[in-house]
């Protein structure tokens, strides 16, 4: 764009419409800990280096795992999980980073997400001695892509219905693992999948929801990159299959014993989904106000016109009422006091919201809004996912509702 000459009938090459601005209207994040603020420069600093190749790799679909990885170089996967080998970051600051790197990327939220949320947390919480000081490390540096498989093709919302099966040979004393499983982030990535599969066993375990620690060079594990994605380009997601699959007896996680188990992880995570949509919908507000700015028609600003001002007043609403969700959320959680049907509610509001305010952002862009390099349609598209992972919309409304009524509309 440096050598762009204007012409009769285009005056700019192009819109600055992708910086940070740091909008935070009610001030909810000016009183954060010294100590919370430095994780998250070092999150914005991380989404500096990466940015540019990252939009490269959503728009072909590839999914660079040095930067991926790169996250935990920076000591950035701990997702405030609590374990002496592990960097201690508050619910504050673990969601400062989750904000931070989904405003800047949403295929790197979802590896956040991923590597630490769901695989780091799960080892943490439940493996051996002997797991966690052979993999915990190695996972939270990201030098072991990590993944967590508990999704089947045939069970998404009924995830506590699945049915890949654990089998102990009675001869070697190994497991033997059956099944399937679908949309797996770095489930095809050469590191180590945690696998969620039902028990048979003749034992107290049979019937019951287990974990098992499976290197994906294991005889039998394929996993398969998922193609043709319209959100989340930048992360490759696998389908997993598990034919006959071998592990050591000691492969099963000893602090994983039922589908409450995974359903812990599940509810630790939805509280960084919560942030995550939070930084989308930030990259689109701050994205529309900059091209409201700078976009010119009818011999003016789009900024001075009333219906614009309007739209980006209704977006700052939304945007700030997703800031108190989230701040209260990690002041909850600091005190012990987070439920899991709370972090359901931030979820379900958070991601809805984002939605709307991607909505408008993209409208006001106008064609523009559909360019990768003004970062509003690529938020828009990620924005779909991280609204159906980690229970759908209509599994949050259910579990909420279970609460507040005390009668479950489970089918």
């Amino acid at each position: 764009m440096t050598d762009f000459q204007p012409r009769p009938g285009q005056r700019v090459a192009g819109y600055d419409v992708t910086a940070r601005r740091d909008t935070d209207y009610y001030a909810v994040f000016a009183d954060i800990p010294a100590a919370d603020r430095e994780v998250w420069d070092r999150a914005k600093a991380y989404i500096d280096e990466v940015g540019t190749r990252m939009l490269d790799a959503w728009d072909t679909a590839a999914y660079p795992l040095d930067l991926a990885m790169r996250a935990g170089e920076l000591d950035l996967f701990n997702d405030g999980i609590v374990h002496p080998d592990l960097t201690r970051f508050s619910p504050l600051a673990a969601g400062l980073v989750n904000m931070e790197i989904s405003r800047g990327d949403g295929s790197l939220g979802t590896v956040l997400a991923v590597q630490g949320g769901l695989a780091l947390r799960t080892l943490a919480l439940f493996g051996s001695d002997e797991q966690q000081a052979r993999w915990l490390v190695p996972i939270a540096r990201g030098e072991v892509p990590a993944s967590f498989a508990l999704t089947e093709p045939d069970h998404g919302s009924d995830s506590v219905s699945l049915e890949t099966v654990a089998r102990r040979d009675a001869t070697t004393g190994e497991w033997v693992l059956d099944g399937a499983k679908k949309w797996i982030g770095n489930g095809a990535s050469g590191g180590i999948t945690f696998v969620w599969a039902r028990v048979e066993a003749e034992d107290e375990f049979h019937g019951a929801v287990r974990c098992f620690l499976v290197e994906q060079d294991t005889p039998g594990y394929t996993g398969t990159v998922i193609t043709g994605k319209a959100s989340l380009r930048g992360i490759h997601q696998a389908h997993i299959v598990l034919d006959g699959v071998r592990v050591a007896a000691d492969a099963v996680l000893p602090g994983a014993q039922s589908f409450k188990d995974a359903s812990t992880v599940l509810y630790s995570t939805r509280s960084g989904v919560a942030w995550s949509a939070l930084g989308h919908a930030t990259a689109c507000y701050e994205s529309a106000l900059a091209y409201s700015q700078q976009r010119v028609q009818f011999g003016k600003p789009l900024a001075k016109f009333q219906m614009v001002q309007e739209r980006l007043a209704q977006m700052l609403e939304e945007l700030t009422a997703m800031q108190l969700y989230c701040r209260w959320m990690a002041d909850l959680e600091e005190r012990g006091q987070l439920r899991p049907t709370q972090a359901s509610l931030a979820k379900y509001h958070n991601t809805r919201a984002a939605r709307r305010i991607a909505a408008v952002a993209r409208d006001m862009l106008g064609g523009n809004g559909i360019l990768l390099e003004n970062g509003v349609m690529q938020h828009m598209a990620d924005i779909e996912a991280i609204h159906t992972y980690e229970g759908t919309e209509s599994v949050q409304a259910l579990l909420i509702g279970r609460d507040i009524t005390g009668m479950s509309a489970f089918a």
